[in-house]
């Protein structure tokens, strides 16, 4: 089984403090994203799970066995890295082959194996093919068959698309889904895109300054947020910013409007600075007494007023305190 628990983990580098006492559960069969900025840790934390890197204290189990000083090959796990990390002298179908070929699996076997695994990634046509003469996302779907190909039970991706354009990191977000229902392993997939952990994960881990700030579905990441950092990080564009005399207040773009809802909307004058067309959506920057604001809106393509009053229901309004922490009873 591929359940991963992840005990009291702390790491440094030099007197950096990389991890701050991380505890985390990660269930058999999920799909969780551990998500978060550049140098948050998240990363690290993959790589001691996998065994790239060791923790200066605290406990990794998988499947129930206690893995924290295990080699990564006695992990049952698989990795799937940034730069694809293929063998440039070896052909796709050798370099899903290598790891069995090291570890002796018989000949049969491995290409029953190696065949299965270009399968699943539909790249059984380009087994002859060496890695110079593919493409981005036909060298990321061998890496994936070199990972499928072990048969782990969890696989560990770091960033897979973060080299790939838009609509091939589109394509390659619905392949690993398809993926992960085929198979059925644990996936554990880091990323700073939180698009991708929105539309990709059933589970996510936002990780700041090496400590976990909130974990939960997508759902809940955005619209209950604990901590003003989880509102302001998640979301297309993240949600508004309001400083007030206790602490903040969060208003999701959607949540401003140009027309009144009631007559208890709060009530914010501006001046539209840019407007974004996208298709189905329209984005207002506007600039305000409180400090720009973005609206988000249904796009009718009408043209409004430079001058205007935004609107907010009251009960759209999120508070937090001086520390970013959630206050619900205001």
């Amino acid at each position: 089984m591929g359940e991963i628990i992840v005990s009291d983990i702390r790491k440094k580098f030099d007197k950096y403090e990389v991890l701050k006492r991380i505890d985390l559960k990660i269930r058999d069969s999920s799909f969780t994203i551990i998500l978060g900025p550049s140098g948050c840790g998240k990363s690290t934390l993959l790589r001691i799970i996998s065994g790239l890197e060791v923790p200066d204290s605290g406990n990794i189990y998988i499947g129930g066995k206690e893995v924290t000083y295990a080699e990564p090959k006695d992990r049952q796990t698989a990795m799937v890295f940034q730069n694809y990390a293929l063998y440039p002298h070896m052909n796709a179908y050798k370099n899903v082959e290598y790891s069995l070929k090291i570890k002796k699996v018989p000949k049969a076997e491995r290409e029953e194996r190696v065949m299965e695994a270009l399968r699943t990634v539909s790249m059984e046509d380009q087994a002859k093919k060496m890695p110079a003469q593919m493409s981005g996302g036909q060298r990321q779907r061998i890496a994936l068959a070199r990972a499928i190909v072990k048969k782990p039970q969890v696989f560990l991706m770091d960033e897979p698309l973060s080299n790939l354009d838009a609509k091939l990191r589109n394509q390659m977000r619905h392949n690993i889904l398809n993926l992960h229902k085929k198979l059925g392993a644990t996936f554990v997939y880091v990323t700073h895109d939180q698009t991708e952990a929105m539309t990709m994960g059933d589970h996510i881990v936002l990780l700041n300054e090496g400590r976990i700030v909130q974990q939960g579905t997508p759902k809940e990441m955005y619209t209950d947020p604990e901590h003003i950092f989880t509102a302001n990080f998640i979301g297309n564009p993240p949600a508004n910013i309001i400083k007030d005399k206790d602490g903040y207040m969060a208003i999701r773009p959607e949540d401003l409007h140009h027309k009144a809802c009631s007559a208890d909307d709060m009530k914010i004058s501006g001046q539209i600075k840019t407007v974004e067309p996208m298709g189905s959506d329209i984005l207002y920057e506007i600039d305000t007494p409180v400090g720009t604001l973005h609206m988000k809106d249904n796009n009718h393509w009408e043209t409004l007023e430079e001058a205007i009053t935004v609107y907010v229901p009251r009960n759209k309004i999120l508070y937090f305190d001086e520390e970013g922490k959630r206050v619900r009873n205001k």
